[in-house]
């Protein structure tokens, strides 16, 4: 009897333990992307009584340890840009001061006053550098500095959507303006003048810019002579122009820039028209832009790190990196939503988004908890009647012990 008193014991223990992982659950249920605990219990080495395994009497039970379910949590929207969720696979890597590796699956990130992408308690995302051809460099912090400056590009090509009235008299002119810009972001307003000559379908364009810059010359000339068809469409000059505007601002000079009017087979693009409706301008582009500063940053499924100037440009930046291993179950928690790897985990498998096993990235959304309150009440209720049954056992026990001992009276 005295046997069971101790199993009885060992399941009020078991059972005591268990309901702190129940009540660990419960107290997580709004932290982000924590993943349920699940107990597990085992008998303890039992004691032969004649060698066969018939006759063997457990000595009670004991708390095996707990298994995190790793299932996906809802995904929550926040609103903000450096929010970030993983649908599917994979970890978020972040650094610490001393460039120990953890891992995540809470993506409540921010931008520091340094600019690096950071969590809650200062340890920094990490990802793979972007270049300007698009290539992905190492894997290192993440960090997008709010003096980060777009710097300026020339204009190196142009176009017009212009339609030059078929019926306009001998010496009418129209005149069409559109901003480029020189190696130093200077925004220069270029203008084409074009005028009506005494042959049929045939203009003279000149383009100009405001002083102290000028003059520009279109394929060396001053002027360049441009004829239509008897159905409007362009047949000179035979190929695309190119303008050359010579600067006095301390820019690279001359601003050459190709006028666009012939795809790469020589067919005409049909930005030019001499149809008989009023002159006018429904289209214009031009390539160049001016210097830029931060103005925000966005996310994409793919982790891409995209950085947003005044100046309209979108320079991909970074691709935040993922990581995942060959087992969840190995790896060992270390508090603060923080996981590290172990033997029992593998190594870490770098990566980004939507590669391999990796799944997407949510942009302005967070994973929420997996705990499901329902059950962790069910769980509750099983875990308190087990311990009541056990405590019973113990009771039990006791009034047998006094009954034997009452047989001496």
């Amino acid at each position: 009897m005295i046997g069971s008193l101790f199993a009885g014991i060992s399941g009020l223990n078991a059972n005591a333990t268990a309901m702190t992982v129940i009540g660990d659950n419960i107290a997580n249920v709004n932290t982000v992307a924590f993943k349920t605990n699940r107990s597990s219990f085992a008998n303890v080495l039992s004691q032969s009584l004649g060698g066969s395994s018939g006759s063997d009497i457990g000595r009670g039970v004991e708390f095996w340890g707990t298994s995190p379910l790793w299932d996906q949590g809802s995904l929550e929207n926040t609103g903000s840009a450096t929010d970030l969720a993983i649908n599917g696979k994979g970890f978020f890597i972040v650094n610490d001061s001393t460039g120990a590796s953890f891992y995540t699956r809470a993506g409540q990130f921010h931008l520091d006053d340094e600019g690096d992408m950071v969590n809650p308690d200062g340890l920094i995302v990490q990802g793979f550098e972007i270049d300007s051809s698009g290539n992905l460099g190492n894997l290192t912090d993440v960090s997008i500095p709010g003096e980060r400056i777009s710097a300026p590009s020339a204009t190196t090509e142009l176009s017009f959507d212009v339609n030059l009235d078929a019926s306009s008299a001998t010496g009418d002119s129209y005149a069409t303006s559109q901003t480029v810009y020189d190696s130093l972001g200077n925004a220069i307003p270029l203008t084409l003048t074009f005028t009506k000559q005494a042959a049929a379908q045939t203009w003279q364009v000149a383009a100009s810019v405001a002083s102290p810059n000028g003059p520009v010359t279109i394929n060396g000339s001053a002027t360049a002579a441009l004829t239509f068809d008897s159905s409007g469409n362009l047949t000179a000059p035979a190929s695309d122009r190119t303008l050359a505007i010579t600067l006095a601002n301390g820019a690279a000079t001359p601003l050459s820039i190709t006028w666009d009017l012939y795809d790469a087979s020589g067919t005409s693009l049909g930005d030019l028209t001499g149809y008989s409706s009023p002159s006018a301008t429904t289209f214009q582009y031009q390539d160049g832009y001016a210097s830029g500063v931060l103005r925000g940053i966005s996310v994409d499924e793919e982790g891409v790190v995209t950085a947003a100037y005044s100046n309209g440009q979108l320079t991909p930046v970074f691709q935040i990196g993922l990581a995942d291993f060959a087992s969840y179950y190995g790896l060992e928690k270390k508090g603060k939503n923080l996981y590290a790897e172990s033997t029992s985990s593998g190594q870490p498998m770098p990566g980004v988004a939507g590669n391999g096993r990796m799944g997407s990235i949510t942009a302005k959304a967070i994973e929420m908890s997996n705990v499901d309150l329902a059950q962790e009440f069910v769980k509750m209720i099983t875990t308190q009647r087990a311990f009541q049954a056990n405590s019973r056992v113990i009771t039990t026990s006791d009034e047998i012990l006094s009954e034997l001992i009452n047989i001496k009276r």
